[in-house]
């Protein structure tokens, strides 16, 4: 991120709030948090990161096949890429409408009902008396219902792992699958759509999210809904809002994915500005999930916990002047590497993942992850859109460096609001 301004300098500076001191889960009490290793000695860790795995490349390879399903309908380039814009935008509508399920309900319930209707929406797409407007409905249902899978899921980990260095560590492993399923999915749905036709492939991975239930409902643990007797509406989801500290910390996990995502969006204009080969555009398109799983790797397995939680700041800070190059319109190798490094500084989340976990109160622990969810998803969503629409006007490289220096500018005001709301809660508490 761009140059530290002094509102940066002194938010850098403060210490950081102290690390949760919580007891680990019961299944995670012979698991002393000693790096990733720890964390697959937990059983229902291990059928959980299985579930996910199956259910995410399921989710890539579909969001492939669909796209090249509606393509070969339509011939509409338009309604093609709609089908990849509508896996961001029922996030926000799902993740506050549907937020309090993750909380009213057995969590082991809510995962398992969320694959089957995601295996039920991805098996009507293969008929093939569903239109195009069927198919584009049910790949709402299934983004609608994602953010109250994956809310419900980080909330499950804090029980399994308890809210310690354990649940970092494994909330840390499912990011790492995630940008890694990234890389393989899109590789695995192309060799696969070069065997099958496209709902063929849509077909398989109907057959993903049903073993990803499979696995949740046998390898996971029953446990009571947190907060069953409370029938809370959206006020509910305010609520959480209003609290001075969870907004800030709310803030910090939507705003730096809003500016991330903009070098991505607009790799394909810049190699064509460049005038470089699909080879280089390929590059700039992996480079910053491979910088994000090193980082992650690095900062899981090396840092300690304190270490880590110190790093939030600077790394915050430090992650978008990478961005400042593209003023320069570096050529595809240095502009390369400019994305693996503010992707390694994508680390900061396992200290922002503790903060958290220690300021959401448990009884509202699934809403709040499933609104932090749904609202990150959402603004990456807003901008890709964002960056497509300036670079109409701006040159796509100062496109990149002018987000960084908003992103800088952003990402130190709510580092200034996070310490000092939780200076006036240490106050008050």
């Amino acid at each position: 991120m761009p140059p530290t301004t002094p509102t940066a300098a002194a938010a850098s500076e403060t210490p950081p709030p102290p690390e949760p001191t919580a007891a680990p889960a019961a299944g995670a009490a012979d698991a002393s948090p000693t790096g990733y290793a720890a964390v697959f000695r937990v059983r229902e860790f291990r059928w959980v990161f299985g579930a996910h795995l199956l259910s995410l490349l399921g989710l890539v390879v579909s969001e492939i096949a669909l796209t090249v399903l509606v393509y070969d309908l339509t011939r509409s380039p338009l309604l093609s890429s709609l089908t990849f814009a509508l896996g961001f935008l029922p996030y926000l509508l799902g993740g506050t409408l549907l937020a309090g399920l993750a909380d009213r309900h057995p969590p082991r319930r809510v995962l398992v009902v969320c694959d089957l209707v995601c295996a039920g929406a991805v098996a009507l797409m293969v008929l093939p008396a569903t239109p195009v407007a069927g198919l584009l409905a049910l790949r709402c249902a299934v983004a609608a219902v994602a953010p109250v899978f994956q809310g419900t899921r980080m909330a499950t980990l804090a029980d399994i792992l308890g809210d310690g260095d354990l649940f970092v560590l494994g909330r840390s492993l499912l990011r790492i699958v995630s940008q890694s399923a990234l890389l393989a999915g899109f590789g695995v749905g192309g060799v696969l759509l070069t065997a099958v036709p496209p709902r063929g492939a849509i077909a398989l991975t109907a057959g993903t999210f049903l073993l990803s239930a499979l696995l949740l409902r046998l390898g996971t643990a029953r446990r009571p809904a947190r907060a069953a007797d409370r029938r809370e509406g959206l006020g509910a989801t305010w609520s959480l809002l209003r609290d001075r500290r969870i907004r800030a910390l709310m803030l910090l996990f939507w705003v730096p994915p809003l500016f991330v995502v903009v070098p991505e969006a607009l790799a394909a204009p810049y190699a064509d500005e460049l005038g470089v080969s699909t080879a280089a555009l390929g590059l700039l398109m992996c480079a910053m999930p491979v910088g994000t799983i090193a980082g992650e790797l690095l900062a899981g397995a090396v840092l300690r916990p304190a270490t880590r939680s110190r790093l939030v700041a600077p790394l915050l800070l430090a992650g978008f002047l990478p961005f400042l190059l593209y003023a320069l319109r570096p050529g595809p190798a240095l502009a390369a590497l400019a994305l693996v490094l503010a992707g390694a500084a994508g680390a900061y989340t396992l200290g922002l993942d503790a903060w958290f976990v220690a300021a959401v109160p448990e009884e509202r622990r699934g809403r709040a992850m499933t609104l932090m969810t749904a609202g990150m998803m959402t603004v990456q969503g807003v901008g890709m859109a964002g960056a497509g629409l300036v670079a109409e006007f701006v040159p796509v490289h100062l496109t990149v460096a002018g987000a960084g220096v908003l992103a800088t500018v952003a990402v130190a005001a709510l580092l200034a609001e996070s310490r000092a709301a939780a200076g006036r809660k240490m106050r008050r508490g």
